[in-house]
């Protein structure tokens, strides 16, 4: 039953990230540039926003790579971290 404990301390982990995760999306919410109201993620530099009569096409190319980095460089850090 010993082999099934590594699985708990993940589920621990994400748990405890996704609330942290959480708390901060609330959070943001309420930041200037970040929430509702014409906030800037989103709408970055590179951002593709295409609007015509009866179409319209959003890429969030500059977004995602931010994203991306962010994600990647959690990951790094995480993996450092839970090295054994």
């Amino acid at each position: 039953m010993d082999g099934f404990g590594w699985l708990g301390r993940v589920l621990i982990l994400g748990g405890i990230l996704l609330v942290a995760l959480g708390g901060l999306l609330v959070l943001a919410g309420k930041l200037p540039g970040l929430g509702d109201s014409g906030g800037w993620f989103g709408r970055l530099p590179g951002d593709l926003y295409i609007k015509r009569d009866n179409f319209t096409f959003y890429a969030p190319l500059t977004t995602g790579l931010i994203v991306s980095v962010v994600l990647s460089l959690l990951w790094f850090i995480l993996s450092i971290l839970f090295k054994r």
